[in-house]
């Protein structure tokens, strides 16, 4: 479904922040993201610019064994990962808790639901930021999106990517958590502004 340019760069975000977190970027993606081009995001010297900056600054220099082996340190392990970005150990300290019931409650009324063969919980930020694309891509309305946004990622992100960026391990994934951050504030204040409108 053809959605706006403005709408089209949001769901690219998300797919891109979706992708970063469900595995390391291989040398290929490093190649892409080396050569983007800026984001604009307003105004100068917005977070949202300097993050992507950052990241693109990056993704040119690096070899993609070093991302790599941040993300396995980060997010894999033997036993339980250091890190485990998931919607419900954030909210109530447990994995596969009631706000993962509550999220598949959503997604099936969105339509959605894991993919064949998936192994990471709907409520990976992977998952949520998919979700999230799949919802702009698919044209559903705003004010659903919102919803989803504020119940099932507003409460939990930050505190999950300052766990990231505070890991001696994170480099590469210190910058694509400062990334994921600055877009997901400009979303939850697009967001806002939108419910005022629709109060006021």
């Amino acid at each position: 479904m053809a959605v706006e340019p403005e709408e089209q760069a949001r769901a690219d975000m998300y797919a891109l922040l979706a992708r970063m977190w469900l595995a390391a970027p291989d040398a290929p993606m490093l190649s892409t993201l080396a050569g983007a081009d800026a984001i604009v995001a307003g105004q100068s010297g917005h977070p949202l610019d300097r993050a992507w900056e950052r990241l693109v600054l990056a993704a040119g220099v690096m070899d993609a064994a070093a991302p790599a082996a941040e993300f396995d340190a980060l997010f894999i392990s033997v036993g339980t990962p250091k890190l485990n970005p998931y919607a419900s150990l954030y909210l109530t300290g447990f994995i596969n808790e009631k706000p993962l019931a509550a999220l598949r409650a959503d997604l099936a009324r969105l339509g959605l639901g894991r993919a064949p063969g998936q192994r990471e919980m709907e409520d990976h930020l992977a998952a949520l930021c998919e979700a999230m694309r799949l919802m702009i891509t698919n044209a559903t309305p705003l004010a659903r999106q919102r919803q989803f946004f504020e119940t099932h990622l507003a409460p939990w992100y930050r505190r999950c990517l300052n766990d990231i960026r505070a890991a001696p391990e994170a480099n590469f994934y210190r910058l694509v958590a400062d990334l994921a951050e600055a877009f997901l504030d400009v979303e939850a204040a697009a967001f806002a502004l939108d419910d005022a409108c629709e109060a006021a």
